[in-house]
């Protein structure tokens, strides 16, 4: 079944606002199928500006993330194009459950001409059109998640990153409640022969869909979200490469009813 996806301004985050301004109508929102020939173009543009970061899945992970849907989890793959020119991509996974839906943001990418345009704030948007077409009411809360570096003032690329978010209203996830780690992406044989996992330690972002406001999160909630995206994760990669990080949840999330501040991306360490 084809679905559209739409520019929907009222899926615009607090500080997005301002993405209303750009002219979309040459625009169109392409989701990428798995035996389309815009993958790999697609696909070779993350290589390029992820593959040196260490911070994309192998191609083979994401053609079968794409081609299997396991129950309440779901993976989307979309391409804006200005004609036949790709501008812009974003994927994203999302998993729904009694609670509601989490989305973990995996990756966005802006054509150099495209950017400060307002498109990339449509890019932290379009998730939530499958997040509701997923939900398993109406009313599910959704949280979307992203995986970003912390903050690094000598890293102006990175800060300019992250403050993009900050002003969207997404909030960090206080990184001393928990210091949260990235699967090590490497294919299972390298892996194997360093005879070491290179987990990558990341904050979490994260913008709570009509929550915005609030300036903090309980211990249980942020359990929640770690574990949806470990499940989501679990999917593509093997077990014995889980399991540590498993082990790092458990040991060190705070208590559920422990109660975790949100900071704003571009707070460093105090």
């Amino acid at each position: 079944m084809s679905v559209n996806v739409d520019f929907i301004e009222t899926d615009l985050a607090p500080g997005d606002s301002k993405s209303t301004a750009l002219d979309v109508t040459g625009l169109r929102v392409r989701r990428v199928a798995a035996d389309s020939s815009l993958f790999d173009d697609v696909f070779a543009l993350l290589r390029a500006e992820f593959g040196p970061l260490g911070e994309i899945e192998p191609r083979d992970v994401l053609l079968r993330r794409l081609r299997e849907h396991d129950g309440p989890r779901a993976y989307e793959l979309l391409a804006i194009q200005r004609g036949e020119e790709i501008v812009a991509i974003r994927d994203h996974q999302a998993l729904a459950d009694d609670n509601g839906v989490i989305v973990h943001l995996s990756h966005a990418w802006v054509r150099a001409d495209f950017r400060r345009t307002g498109l990339a704030g449509w890019l932290r948007a379009l998730p939530l059109q499958m997040a509701r077409r997923m939900a398993f009411s109406p009313d599910a809360p959704i949280t979307l998640v992203a995986e970003m570096e912390h903050p690094n003032p000598v890293d102006p690329s990175r800060m300019i990153r992250l403050a993009a978010y900050e002003k969207a209203g997404f909030l960090k996830i206080d990184p001393k409640a928990f210091d949260y780690l990235q699967p090590d992406f490497r294919p299972p044989a390298e892996i194997d022969a360093s005879n070491e996992w290179r987990f990558l330690p990341f904050s979490l972002i994260v913008r709570r869909v009509g929550r915005e406001g609030e300036q903090s999160i309980s211990g249980g909630e942020l359990k929640r979200i770690v574990r949806s995206i470990y499940r989501i994760y679990a999917c593509d990669f093997r077990a014995a490469d889980m399991e540590p990080l498993w082990e790092h949840l458990d040991a060190h999330a705070p208590a559920k009813e422990a109660i975790v501040e949100l900071l704003p991306p571009t707070r460093g360490p105090t």
